[in-house]
């Protein structure tokens, strides 16, 4: 396995792992969220808190994703947008 399939396989589990992160944030807070005319049983400064989780999670799939939107489809038949070169020095 060379080392770029390394990383990729790695990146793979990051990027699932990013995504049940937000899932399980995500139903905790429909939870907890009151009925209306109900208090929030979260503080303001947790809510904030959660708020700049889902902004990192959704940084860091945006960063895996090549700054592309995570959620869109990617489609075998896409052309590739990166070019591997092999550098190797000459012998004289």
């Amino acid at each position: 396995m060379t080392d770029q399939d390394k990383e990729t396989k790695e990146l793979t589990l990051e990027h699932r792992i990013l995504i049940q992160v937000r899932q399980v944030l995500a139903s905790v807070v429909r939870d907890v969220t009151p009925a209306a005319g109900r208090p929030n049983p979260l503080s303001d400064r947790t809510i904030e808190d959660i708020r700049a989780c889902f902004a990192l999670i959704a940084a860091r799939e945006r960063e895996l994703s090549g700054n592309q939107n995570p959620d869109l489809p990617v489609f075998a038949d896409d052309g590739a947008t990166t070019r591997i070169v092999n550098f190797k020095k000459s012998e004289s």
